[in-house]
């Protein structure tokens, strides 16, 4: 089937570059584009695995409150630290 496409430059551009590379014609990048892009627009799409994230005890809080790095850091490294 003959047809006329307009292609965006960028898309143009990879197309070129991928012709060049797999030392193969228009025709055939174009189609095997079109066929990986139809694929993958047609299938649904994978479900994602949830992420959880473990919880550990690491026992209790050794300070009140990190709000206040100063004070946190002078609590910890005495008033020195500034």
């Amino acid at each position: 089937m003959r047809t006329t496409l307009t292609i965006d430059d960028d898309i143009a551009i990879e197309l070129e570059r991928l012709r060049r590379t797999r030392d193969a014609s228009l025709k055939e990048v174009v189609n095997d584009a079109l066929r990986r892009g139809i694929q993958e627009m047609t299938h649904r799409p994978k479900k994602k695995k949830r992420f959880r994230t473990r919880v550990f005890d690491v026992g209790g809080v050794l300070v009140a409150s990190i709000d206040n790095t100063a004070e946190l850091l002078a609590e910890i490294e005495g008033e020195a630290f500034r």
